[in-house]
């Protein structure tokens, strides 16, 4: 069973927090906007899953990802290394 759950603000309901703690699991969720009463959750944790979920969309950009039209596992990874390596490349020219 995971230590955490990490989602974002669309499952930020009381009832998915109770759910969640009854089963040992810290709930990882920012404040929906419109939540009245607003809950503790690792702000931090949630900012490392945003830059995650990031860099999975970015990654996505290929079609070649996107469509997995690899049928072996080593050259689909090879695919995403090549991905990876060209947006790191543009990260690195943009000056960001």
């Amino acid at each position: 069973m995971p230590d955490q759950v990490f989602a974002d603000t669309a499952y930020d309901s009381n009832g998915m927090r109770h759910f969640l703690i009854g089963r040992g699991t810290t709930p990882v969720i920012p404040n929906n906007p419109s939540r009245k009463k607003p809950q503790p959750f690792d702000a931090r944790a949630s900012t490392a899953r945003n830059i995650i979920e990031r860099t999975i969309g970015r990654l996505k950009d290929g079609r070649r990802i996107h469509t997995r039209y690899d049928k072996h596992a080593a050259n689909f990874a090879a695919a995403i290394t090549i991905a990876a390596m060209l947006i790191q490349l543009d990260v690195n020219e943009s000056g960001a």
